[in-house]
């Protein structure tokens, strides 16, 4: 998990509730051995707030931990500290998305559908900077932050071992003017462009695809190690969802295999891709 104290913090707290449920105890009765709260035992094992290496001190002699697994949690709580590039843009990044955006920097692959936009990490700058003028009240200097911090998101896709980023797209999100043409044009060049990456594919869902499973947006990320669970992403106005159990995770993977299948493939959605950009040129 190099480079992401967000997903430093999430193993960690994964680490804790493994130790505790394996001691067969509720928070409550850990906090009342240790003199603390069960909320912060709570809050130690939900990932909120940072951990201290005394905290996991306290833990692990309370648990009987191992040396080598005791050694393991004081570095990801001493890691978890550490500040991602994000942190530097402050209030540019809400503190719910914040969380994503640690998360995102450490997944290995990405699964995301879009029904009415292009995906954040496919937008051009001109694009982005359209979607964030509809935000009520924003001033022009905060958009041009949120722009920033988009296009600097976009460079994991481009490093050596960036994420196996797979997006299905609705074909309504083509035609949906951002902007203007002009603008629309450089949108579908740029995404084009970004299919081209190996890491990157790209499919349109077409209008003719009949029925499909899906209440909105979604993206679900998988991490390289087996000890870290994949999670489902779900994005509001305000707020943020994470699905990370079993069975939810496992419902939104087979949604977006459902849909992959029922979209052009990835050649058929760069010929279409193509020619809607060949419209919004007339």
């Amino acid at each position: 998990m190099a480079g992401s104290p967000t997903a430093r913090r999430r193993r960690l707290a994964i680490e804790l509730k493994k130790l505790r449920e394996e001691s067969g105890l509720t928070c409550n009765q850990v906090g009342k051995e240790l003199d603390w709260s069960g909320s912060k035992v709570n809050r130690l094992e939900t990932g909120q707030g940072r951990v201290q290496p005394s905290d996991v001190d306290a833990l692990c002699r309370f648990y009987g931990t191992p040396d080598d697994m005791r050694d393991l949690l004081r570095s990801l709580a001493k890691d978890s500290k550490t500040k991602g590039w994000w942190h530097a843009h402050g209030d540019a990044i809400p503190a719910w998305f914040s969380v994503y955006v640690g998360l995102e920097q450490a997944a290995c692959s990405m699964r995301t559908y879009q029904g009415e936009f292009v995906p954040g990490l496919l937008q051009t700058a001109e694009y982005a900077t359209e979607m964030s003028r509809v935000t009520p009240g924003l001033p022009h200097d905060e958009i041009q932050r949120l722009v920033d911090v988009r296009m600097r998101r976009q460079r994991l896709l481009l490093e050596p071992k960036g994420p196996d980023f797979w997006s299905v797209i609705h074909q309504s999100a083509l035609m949906h003017v951002m902007g203007n043409r002009k603008v629309m044009v450089a949108q579908l060049e740029h995404m084009l462009e970004m299919a081209k990456l190996r890491n990157v594919t790209v499919q349109v869902l077409p209008y003719d695809a009949g029925a499909y499973p899906t209440t909105g947006p979604f993206t679900v990320l998988g991490f390289p190690e087996q000890e870290d669970p994949d999670l489902v992403y779900r994005e509001g106005l305000t707020d943020s969802i994470y699905l990370e159990l079993p069975g939810d995770v496992s419902v939104y993977t087979r949604a977006f295999d459902h849909l992959r299948a029922l979209s052009l493939s990835p050649q058929r959605s760069v010929a279409l891709i193509r020619s809607v950009m060949k419209e919004h040129a007339q």
